[in-house]
């Protein structure tokens, strides 16, 4: 039963990266539908084994964060969207929880990464059906049902998963779908034309050269083979519209205005100063800007967000689920760590421009990083892991005392005669 509970993780973490291409009227996305499958399976699974795993800080700390911002929606102005922000924490929090409870294991946590990688697969190879189509708006181009902006986001997210992925996977086949993701995934990155996106790609890419050294001569001559076609595939079917979006990044940051965000997010720090440690309630942040920018929008940035609608008090929980995330990264062996590190990096910088604060990717990768990191170092592989280049040194051998009883048993006994005398010379 636990593992028809973790296929239905599987496709439920596959359907994230592409879930606004397909919405069920009145009900909501496919990804919704498939996590309360999931949900219903672990539930399942979890009374028939009669096993629970134990929480850590991580789980914890957004139990808390939920709690708090459940009782915060007394205090919104806007008691129906306060409530639907609400459950959508508490789904988040059962997200998190049957990660970890399903996927106690290295395999397990690597298969939920490759779901990612091939949903993200999916969104991206939409998006460049879309550019060829011809549809879209003049500069950007997204799959169904998706902001660039987002959508961008989710595929670069992908990024650190499939290098990952990609160089310690045991088969070759599997090893080259992961390594195939970055040309397609940076394309369809380059399409949506979002600056931020194109900023968080970047600081996903900088797992290459932090896992280069680590290699053997085959690997590293197909990573390089693997970049060179992402320049090449870039340069060549990007159109010249998007470029030249991409190409104002520099001058958006340097001025301060990122796409309008920076007036906003002054406004929001100054709401945040008249209720610094309350907050204005769950899913108010319009409401708390209204009079200062002069209409409801959204914050375009999750740590704002967090700190406006919930305070100091429900930031500190939800800030502590990155560092608690953070924490046990230290402790990986130097690959993972080095993967992990940075794929929390790229999530950091990915949630500056964007409200995220319900969003699955979020969860999920704090999900993942924390439960890996717990297998990693309690050994629970699953399955062989790569060994990675370098020398081999033979284990010592070791001769152990034998205790007099022993060493009795195995002295040599004298030849015996067929009368069972000793023989003795004459």
């Amino acid at each position: 039963m636990i593992s028809l509970a973790y296929v239905a993780l599987w496709i439920f973490v596959f359907a994230v990266p592409w879930e606004n291409m397909v919405v069920f009227p009145g009900f909501g996305t496919i990804s919704k539908a498939l996590g309360v499958l999931a949900l219903a399976s672990t539930l399942i699974a979890a009374l028939v084994s009669g096993r629970v795993r134990r929480l850590r800080l991580l789980h914890v700390s957004a139990l808390l964060f939920v709690i708090w911002a459940g009782w915060a929606t007394f205090r919104s102005p806007d008691q129906r969207w306060a409530l639907y922000r609400f459950v959508t924490y508490l789904q988040l929090f059962l997200v998190l929880w049957m990660i970890w409870q399903l996927s106690p294991t290295v395999r397990r946590l690597r298969g939920l990464l490759l779901a990612y990688v091939l949903g993200a697969y999916v969104a991206s190879l939409a998006t460049i059906l879309v550019y060829r189509a011809g549809s879209g708006t003049a500069r950007r181009f997204a799959a169904a049902g998706f902001n660039a902006n987002d959508l961008g986001t989710i595929l670069a997210l992908a990024l650190p998963m499939a290098w990952y992925l990609g160089i310690t996977y045991r088969q070759p086949i599997m090893r080259w779908v992961c390594r195939g993701y970055l040309p397609i995934g940076l394309v369809a990155i380059g399409l949506t034309a979002s600056r931020g996106a194109m900023i968080v790609a970047v600081v996903a890419l900088m797992i290459v050269p932090l896992t280069m050294t680590r290699l053997s001569p085959a690997k590293m001559a197909g990573a390089i083979l693997v970049l060179f076609a992402c320049g090449a595939v870039g340069v060549a079917y990007l159109p010249e519209r998007s470029l030249e979006r991409l190409s104002t990044t520099t001058s958006e940051v340097q001025g301060g205005k990122l796409g309008g965000r920076g007036t906003v997010w002054r406004m929001g720090f100054q709401a945040f100063i008249q209720r610094p440690l309350m907050g204005y309630g769950t899913a108010s942040f319009p409401t708390a800007v209204r009079t200062r920018v002069g209409y409801g929008v959204v914050a375009h940035n999750t740590y704002l967000t967090i700190l406006v609608e919930q305070g100091m008090v429900g930031f500190l929980p939800w800030a502590t689920m990155f560092v608690a995330v953070f924490f046990q990264m230290l402790r990986m062996p130097s690959l993972e760590r080095r993967f992990g590190l940075i794929l929390l990096a790229t999530l950091a910088i990915a949630i500056l421009p964007l409200t995220w604060d319900d969003r699955k990717p979020v969860w999920f990768i704090l999900a993942a990083l924390a439960a890996f990191s717990e297998a990693l170092i309690a050994g629970r592989v699953g399955a062989p892991m790569i060994q990675q280049p370098g020398p081999r040194r033979p284990m010592p051998i070791t001769r152990q005392p034998l205790a007099p009883r022993a060493r009795a048993q195995a002295a040599p006994r004298p030849p015996a005669t067929p009368t069972g005398t000793p023989f003795h010379d004459a």
